[in-house]
């Protein structure tokens, strides 16, 4: 969705008929004494996109700066923002007071508690539209598989030449967000790879993906593999505390290449949360609307058709962390899923209920 200045996604609103006049749109919402803060979760998507609009925005204002609310844990990318030396300051609610302008990237503010009390004046997104925010510019388009096509358009549109750095980061990001278009692609993300692919650094690129798992964390796969259970086609795994959600993204990834799995639910504790990686193979299933139905009074959850995520305190569940096992998992899934008889047995009934 696509919404004029003033105008709130709650409201039926006008969409823009170019990427010319949507990007004179944005840029008219800046002038040259404004600080602009570019507010991310930071992930190959997120990161990629924000470096694009800093140097959209670099000769137009008087300070742009990338800030990530989160700590980059995951090895490819830290690996990512040193190779492609990424500019990026770290989070806190006293920065928003040195900036006048707020833009969001890959996200929308229902989605992290960080975003809820920050008015943001452009908001560019690719995840499902969720109606509960206002902001002057709005480009949601969940039909994209990636934000970073979504800023190569503008980057096009205004015809400016995407450097060695830029063009590695916006491959990498719309890879990885369409995993090497096996999902969530479409044609808008073609064109921009096939553009972007030849002024892309292969070296770099090819080292950044290739920095994905730490000697450290192999013994995370170890404790999955122990703790893993099948029902029917689909795969439950609790791994119990880690040092990094991260690890949960990678052994669910891992597991999804399961031939007979079609559903993989991996959950980890993790500061305090109980953290929930979701995949499927997105045929006619829908692994966000899965996380929110089970989720939505409890933390914080959403996602696409084939994967999705939520956070929930452990303070919101009436279990410790200790007492979590795999069972647990399966039991808070179990009811949304219709499964003969059998799927029902003798450990369900023990797990603690939320």
């Amino acid at each position: 969705m696509i919404t004029k200045k003033g105008e709130s996604n709650n409201k039926k609103v006008g969409k823009f008929r170019s990427n010319k006049e949507r990007v004179t749109y944005f840029l008219s919402l800046f002038n040259k004494k404004d600080r602009v803060l570019i507010l991310i979760w930071a992930d190959p998507d997120a990161l990629a996109s924000a470096l694009a609009i800093k140097r959209i925005l670099q000769n137009r204002v008087e300070r742009v700066v990338i800030s990530n609310v989160n700590e980059i844990s995951r090895l490819n990318n830290q690996v990512m923002v040193k190779l492609l030396q990424i500019p990026l300051q770290k989070f806190s609610p006293e920065l928003l007071k040195n900036f006048n302008k707020v833009i969001l990237v890959d996200s929308q503010p229902s989605h992290r508690e960080e975003f809820k009390n920050i008015h943001f004046n452009a908001i560019i997104d690719h995840h499902p539209t969720l109606n509960n925010f206002s902001a002057e510019f709005t480009d949601i388009r969940p039909d994209y598989g990636a934000t970073s096509t979504i800023l190569f358009e503008y980057l096009k549109t205004l015809k400016i030449k995407i450097r060695l750095n830029l063009a590695t980061a916006l491959v990498y990001g719309i890879k990885t967000d369409t995993d090497n278009f096996e999902k969530s692609a479409n044609l808008h993300d073609v064109i921009a790879f096939h553009s972007l692919f030849k002024y892309v650094n292969k070296h770099l690129l090819k080292k950044i993906e290739a920095s994905s798992l730490r000697r450290s964390e192999l013994k995370y796969f170890k404790m999955a593999l122990n703790n893993l259970k099948f029902k029917r086609n689909k795969a439950f795994v609790y791994i119990g505390k880690v040092t990094s959600a991260d690890i949960l993204v990678l052994i669910a990834d891992f597991l999804n290449r399961i031939y007979e799995t079609s559903w993989v639910f991996v959950a980890g504790e993790y500061k305090k949360k109980l953290i929930v990686i979701i995949r499927c193979d997105g045929y006619r299933k829908d692994a966000g609307k899965l996380a929110v139905k089970v989720f939505k009074n409890l933390g914080l959850a959403g996602g696409h058709k084939e994967k999705a995520r939520a956070e929930i305190p452990f303070t919101n569940l009436n279990i410790e962390p200790e007492d979590f096992t795999t069972s647990t998992l399966i039991k808070i899934f179990k009811k949304y899923f219709k499964e003969p008889k059998s799927f029902s047995h003798r450990y369900l009934k023990e797990a603690p209920i939320i």
